[in-house]
């Protein structure tokens, strides 16, 4: 597939999705009112789209005019929280002065909705997005024993009050495993250790095991042969064919583009090259730049290394064939 034909969209197969994004960000915003009006909630589809949407909006002030023209707009509070939540992450990353305020706005707005709608998952999911940013665990959230023994106190009860609204949610995992990810790296792998053994076939959660083991060779300072190696070596094999077969047993389209091009990028780099292009077939045009840019020598280098592992993986299937 040519790389002009790639499609790197953040709505990915929601084609309606898409449409909505496409428009906000170019200051119209019916269509997404329209959305999320017959978008069932709480869902997965409900959590997954006020994502994505305010990821756009976040870029411009569509809300606000959106907000002086229909004010009481179905989801537009929810997606004011998400933005608040997404400008509040991006001041602490830049470490800018009113970083600190941007978090306290957020985390109020994120407790008021929560309280609004007692049914909706989002702020629960939101108020696990900044609770990354407590990096000393200050506040007391964020510090709860867990269920587990194996697992260190952390803002459990965030996770339990999204996943009560919104069963195995795959955002409230990700969010989870970030905020262990930036702390410990032993307690990131043990907690997607625990989700991976109970999450059930079909499930996008068993990819998290290929999330972590992208980040592994991303922070790793040496590349060579052998770290290059690790998907050939166990456990990382076997994450990725338990991953396989989950896939395999999900629903068509179920899975987000981002997993299963983190799912083709382990199929490829562990040499299993049919079953790497049964999942380029599903993807189909679409792409993620992620896991490519950070597994790559250089950031830039992440779509030619993508469009390689493609060639690559239908190359070897035909010679399998022959």
């Amino acid at each position: 597939m040519l790389a002009s034909r790639l499609l790197y969209h953040p709505a990915g197969f929601d084609g309606p999705l898409r449409t909505a994004v496409d428009d906000l960000l170019t200051g119209r915003w019916l269509s997404t009112e329209r959305l999320l009006a017959r978008t069932e909630r709480p869902s997965g589809s409900w959590v997954s789209r006020t994502q994505v949407l305010a990821l756009a909006a976040a870029r411009s002030t569509v809300l606000t005019a959106w907000a002086r023209e229909n004010p009481t707009a179905s989801g537009l509070g929810v997606l004011r929280m998400r933005v608040l939540v997404e400008h509040a992450l991006l001041a602490a990353k830049e470490a800018k002065r009113e970083a600190g305020q941007l978090e306290q706005e957020a985390r109020e707005a994120c407790w008021a909705a929560a309280a609004e709608d007692p049914a909706d998952p989002v702020p629960w999911v939101c108020l696990l997005a900044l609770a990354e940013l407590d990096r000393g665990q200050a506040r007391p959230e964020h510090r709860v024993r867990s269920g587990d023994p194996m697992l260190p106190p952390g803002p459990w009860q965030l996770l339990d009050g999204a996943l009560r609204r919104d069963p195995g949610s795959r955002e409230a995992h990700h969010r989870m495993y970030r905020y262990w990810r930036r702390r410990s790296r032993a307690a990131a792998l043990d907690f997607v250790h625990t989700v991976a053994t109970w999450a059930p076939s079909g499930s996008p959660l068993v990819a998290l095991h290929l999330y972590a083991a992208a980040d592994q060779y991303r922070s790793t300072s040496v590349r060579d042969a052998v770290t290059r190696g690790q998907w050939r070596r166990e456990p990382y094999l076997s994450h990725t064919q338990r991953a396989y077969e989950s896939w395999s047993a999900a629903k068509p389209g179920s899975w987000p583009v981002s997993d299963l091009s983190h799912l083709a990028h382990a199929l490829w780099a562990s040499a299993q090259m049919g079953a790497a292009v049964r999942v380029f077939e599903a993807l189909g045009q679409f792409a993620s730049r992620v896991p490519w840019s950070h597994v790559a020598d250089s950031p830039v280098q992440g779509e030619e290394l993508l469009l390689t592992a493609r060639q690559q993986a239908f190359a070897g299937r035909a010679t399998a064939f022959a």
